[in-house]
């Protein structure tokens, strides 16, 4: 194993805020920036230094503030930059720094550029943005965008289609064209003036096109063809990588968290080897996406504990090499973990507990998202019309329109929606969970008389308090930041189990991953004569793991610890 660097980045814990669900402070139903400076306190409580902003530029919000109108302004529904300038300030009186999203593959179609560029086909930021005329009386490709439909949209004024990955209202750049890279480069350096420590790099990977805009074999009897196989970590796209990396990260000391799918392992050394890489660290996605039919839509399928060890400890095992990653189980693209790994019904605080455990303790930088750490669970939502995602409400339109049933879409959007992830944070019992006195713009889940903030605090055996012991454990350890990672018990379907080893400190981190007792008789074998520092139950049974039970346990320098 290379030895790593200290770095403050990876010694941090991260928190991922979801703006416009965590805290309202004027009563309008929308989270906002003032809110939000109201909760430091309770960040640091917990015991977070570094926070993940997801963007509160401005927008009109067709995406979720992913389509933006103007990266250097605040939306006014968020606050103003006036605001934005006491957040950063207020969170550096706590020592906290902060990460803003850096959203760079397309813009809102309200931005100045691209009213400039569908202004004329001779205007000078035509090729800002990607114009293709149309073959054949339709699209210029069959490539369809992530949000479901044809990923061209056509142009009356100028007569052309422009591109776009995700929304129609979210044309993508051109990264081919040096000018736009130049304006990317030079708003990287305007917000690392104000202070921020760098960027989450949204769908970076998706910034470099097939130049030969081919037409793609369609699947599964689909009019359109995923967009991912002709935009998606293309050839090439480290050419420009590397060249935001010298010419504006580098220089301003950024961290960078690359949201990269598409980047198979392989590819770590590229993306987040500790010299050469591109970014600071990268978040991989295979185990939040095991139960994705691949090439289907919305279509499940059946994966196990095995495929799911496999889809971490693969990436974890190539980081003992190269570079760092970011861990997580939630965010705001994704739903409550505990729902989808653990049980949120009888054993909801002892799984959200278990999974807090396991995956905080690997190898890289921990994120938590907003909610995640007092085990928020899915919601339910009874109509389509309660969901807000475009990505959810288009999916419902186009299966339906085919023919399912609006019951087995509904039943997906429940499982994947990424609304699950996006409702208000729960802070009391109050009404609307103290998220807002007014109307909350998404349903606040019901179960916030009983999930929240306050009773977490109250109760010194919660999932929020289970937290802030990971946490002091882990900036107590160098092995549980810097540690060589090891896998355990991998042939089992129950058990998630791994070892850390730096300087002669052992760890070992051990999950049952069922709602029963499991008994293996390499637990005997791995436990012995190891001091139990953190459990989610306060009596352990020798060789048997009770249901969703994690233990923790460690052998100090000079013992030698159990390595068998």
């Amino acid at each position: 194993m290379r030895e790593q660097k200290r770095q403050w980045w990876k010694e941090s814990v991260a928190y991922q805020i979801y703006p416009r669900s965590f805290q309202d402070s004027n009563g309008d139903g929308i989270g906002d920036l003032r809110g939000i400076i109201q909760r430091l306190d309770y960040l640091q409580y917990l015991g977070i230094d570094l926070l993940w902003l997801s963007p509160v530029y401005d927008s009109p919000n067709d995406d979720n503030g992913y389509d933006i109108r103007d990266y250097h302004r605040i939306l006014a529904e968020y606050g103003t930059m006036e605001d934005m300038d006491e957040l950063l300030e207020e969170a550096r009186k706590r020592g906290i720094r902060l990460v803003m999203d850096l959203v760079a593959n397309h813009t809102s179609d309200e931005h100045a550029w691209f009213i400039e560029s569908r202004s004329s086909k001779d205007n000078p930021k035509r090729d800002w943005y990607i114009w293709r005329p149309g073959r054949d009386g339709k699209e210029p490709t069959n490539w369809e965008c992530g949000f479901g439909g044809s990923a061209w949209e056509y142009d009356e004024q100028s007569g052309e289609y422009y591109l776009h990955c995700f929304s129609a209202k979210q044309p993508d750049l051109n990264w081919e064209n040096e000018q736009v890279r130049r304006e990317i480069y030079a708003m990287i350096d305007w917000w690392m003036d104000k202070g921020i420590a760098g960027f989450r790099v949204d769908a970076i990977t998706y910034i470099k096109k097939n130049p030969a805009y081919p037409q793609l074999e369609p699947e599964n009897g689909r009019a359109y063809a995923a967009i991912e196989q002709a935009s998606l970590n293309q050839e090439g796209i480290l050419d420009f990588l590397r060249e935001m990396k010298q010419e504006v990260l580098e220089p301003r000391g950024a961290i960078t968290v690359a949201e990269a799918p598409g980047v198979p392992l392989s590819q770590i050394p590229d993306f987040v080897d500790e010299t050469d890489g591109v970014f600071t660290m990268l978040f991989q996605f295979n185990h939040v996406d095991l139960d994705i039919k691949p090439g289907g839509k919305a279509e499940f399928i059946d994966w196990d504990m095995k495929k799911f060890k496999d889809a971490l400890s693969l990436w974890q095992r190539e980081s003992n090499k190269h570079g760092w990653m970011g861990l997580f189980l939630e965010n705001h693209d994704h739903v409550r973990s505990v729902s989808k790994f653990g049980n949120d019904g009888a054993y909801r605080e002892v799984s959200a507990k278990m999974l807090a455990a396991y995956y905080f303790l690997m190898r890289g930088t921990p994120f938590i998202y907003q909610g995640q750490e007092i085990g928020m669970t899915n919601c339910r939502f009874d109509s389509i019309h309660e969901y807000r995602d475009i990505g959810s409400i288009n999916l419902f339109r186009d299966e339906t329109a085919k023919g399912r049933s609006a019951e087995e879409i509904m039943d997906y959007l429940g499982r994947r929606s990424r609304d699950q992830g996006r409702t208000p944070m729960q802070w009391n019992a109050e009404a609307e969970g103290g998220f807002t006195s007014g109307k909350p713009w998404i349903k606040v889940n019901p179960n916030h008389t009983t999930i929240n903030v306050e009773e977490n605090m109250k109760n010194g055996d919660s999932v929020l308090q289970f937290y802030r012991r990971l946490i002091a454990l882990r900036r107590e350890h160098p092995a549980l930041v810097y540690g060589y990672y090891e896998d355990l018990c991998m042939e089992s379907a129950e058990i998630g189990a791994y070892r850390r080893i730096y300087e002669d400190e052992l760890f070992v981190v051990i999950c049952n991953f069922t709602d029963h007792p499991v008994a293996l008789k390499e637990l005997e074998e791995i436990t012995f004569g190891g001091e139990r520092v953190l459990s989610n139950y306060e009596e352990q049974e020798q060789g048997v793991l009770q249901p969703y039970e994690a233990s923790v346990l460690r052998w100090p320098a000079g013992t030698g610890g159990h390595r068998s």
